[in-house]
């Protein structure tokens, strides 16, 4: 097992960081961007749910993003929210009422107009026809909602019964982009087949949940976001999105001219993708980095000692040195390092096993005849359940299974099929859970933390926590908020409610012969903006 790890460490020192690029990805060939042609793209996983508010991984993502637009949009590089669907809006002082004045002209791909009804639709839909279980996120985004009213066809006065301050970022997301009635008025597993209806720059030609999604052109698009590059319609006539799980294959068929883009770049790669006069292009993920999520109700991580021990125990470099390689860089704390208000914790995640070794001997832990601790009988031992969403998961923890046996503490790896992993984590039926979430806001720490969240650490009130969640949701400042926040990750770390590990970086292997392929400010991809040089 070590041998395999080393290796991929061996070829992971191969990828030159410099090679990589991190924003529009603009090619060399000058004039400019020219209209038309096909754009083949290369999944590394099969597309789930075609509906962008149940779209949950990135792969899917990919695809759903490019049919929806959303009220407002993100800027990547600032974080700043800018128009889209709504020109202009405005909050209520107690952050509980959001008034969207929408864009006239905007017209769905069934040719129906977008009005304030549409909006209230759509959330009206998710709260009470997708519900959580089907749309997670979109659901807690929309947490305390009770309603949406239109003072007039092109106005929405979305309303809350508590403040929700990270609404007006939310609307940026996929996850609330504004479909048709047609779609709405759906139950939840009748809009997974692509027939949903946005009014984003390309609609679904045909999409094959699970295997393929083909998208074309919306002539007449003229409604693009602030952070788009130009206006009119999308560049590129259509996009054919092909599952290819292999990344041997998604990089030969790149090299050969067989696909203009692929997902998930790894090390070994670049030097093929570049050899043909392709590149790399990198990103890294806000939001919640990957980490360890215990549940505080079972076994050993009851004990706050043992989660604890955690932070110090494992070495993070390693990690990243050992098994993904330099495009991605080792967790500094409980939010990733891109997202609004994070704070650096690293200083409290420095590798120390020795310290490690200490706070489990104060607690009680004393190492037994096979290396593994023991106390009043029980072994440190609990399993960590985990998908394979990310082609690393199992060697990182493969590796954490190895730095925590040096002081005494065995974890257990249970991979789960999609639809396992999903049914344990919603029943909390796990010791620990291993996991990221991507968002360009620090209210994904509600989202994952909060007592009204996902709560899978299945604690009870933490009232420096708890006070610090609903504080930042009250206030519109962002100079309180971002305070707020920064509370919330020091009591998360300091309550051992997550063990941080790595940060996500989306890799992608792009051909000579197209420009402009871009990353939003969740690190989904946007092709709008997107080109091919040939004809």
């Amino acid at each position: 097992m070590r041998a395999a790890i080393a290796l991929l460490g061996v070829l992971a020192t191969a990828f030159v960081l410099s090679a990589c690029g991190t924003g529009a990805g603009t090619n060399a060939p000058a004039g400019p961007p020219r209209p038309g042609g096909t754009l083949r793209y290369g999944l590394s996983l099969a597309p789930t749910c075609s509906d962008p508010a149940q779209s949950a991984t990135n792969q899917t993502l990919y695809v759903t993003r490019q049919i929806v637009d959303s009220l407002t949009d993100q800027d990547p590089a600032t974080g700043a929210i800018v128009p889209w669907l709504a020109q202009s809006w405005q909050v209520s002082p107690d952050a509980r009422t959001f008034t969207f004045h929408l864009r006239p002209g905007v017209t769905f791909s069934d040719g129906t107009a977008l009005t304030a009804t549409s909006v209230r639709n759509t959330f009206d839909a998710i709260v009470h026809t997708l519900t959580g279980a089907k749309a997670p996120l979109a659901a807690s985004y929309l947490a305390g909602y009770t309603g949406t009213s239109a003072p007039d066809p092109l106005t929405a006065q979305v309303s809350f019964d508590s403040p929700n301050a990270q609404f007006l970022q939310a609307v940026s997301t996929p996850q609330l982009g504004i479909l048709a009635d047609a779609t709405t008025a759906k139950p939840a597993d009748q809009r997974c087949g692509g027939d949903d209806i946005g009014s984003g720059p390309f609609s679904y030609a045909a999409y094959r949940q699970g295997a393929s999604a083909t998208l074309v052109k919306r002539a007449g698009y003229a409604w693009g976001s602030a952070v788009f590059a130009h206006r009119g319609a999308a560049y590129l006539d259509r996009i054919e999105f092909t599952v290819v799980p292999e990344s041997g294959v998604r990089t030969g068929s790149l090299s050969s001219g067989q696909l203009d883009a692929v997902s998930d770049a790894l090390p070994q790669d670049a030097p093929q993708i570049e050899a043909s006069g392709g590149r790399v292009q990198v990103t890294s993920n806000p939001g919640v980095p990957f980490g360890i999520q215990p549940n505080l109700t079972r076994g050993p991580l009851r004990d706050p000692a043992v989660r604890a021990a955690l932070l110090p125990a494992i070495n993070r470099q390693e990690l990243v040195d050992t098994v993904l390689g330099p495009q991605f860089k080792p967790a500094e704390g409980v939010l990733a390092s891109k997202t609004p208000g994070y704070v650096d914790l690293s200083s409290h995640l420095r590798y120390a096993p020795d310290a490690a070794r200490q706070l489990l001997d104060r607690a009680g832990w004393a190492p037994g005849g096979d290396g593994i601790r023991v106390k009043d009988g029980v072994r440190l031992s609990f399993g960590v359940l985990f998908s394979h969403a990310f082609a690393g998961n199992q060697a990182i923890l493969e590796l954490i299974q190895q730095q925590l046996r040096t002081v005494g503490i065995d974890i257990r790896l249970e991979p789960a099929a999609d639809a396992e992993y999903t049914a344990r984590q919603n029943s909390k039926d796990f010791d620990a859970v291993y996991y990221n979430i991507t968002r360009a806001d620090g209210d994904i720490l509600r989202t994952n933390f909060g007592l009204g969240g996902q709560n899978l650490n299945v604690r009870g009130p933490i009232p420096e926590l708890d006070d610090a969640l609903s504080g930042e949701l009250r206030t519109t400042d962002p100079a309180e908020r971002a305070q707020l926040i920064g509370r919330a990750q020091q009591s998360v770390l300091g309550n051992g409610l997550w063990i941080p590990t790595i940060e996500l970086s989306q890799a992608i292997g792009v051909s000579h012969a197209v420009s402009d392929v871009k990353f939003e400010a969740s690190a989904r991809l946007q092709f709008f903006d997107t080109w091919l040089h040939r004809g």
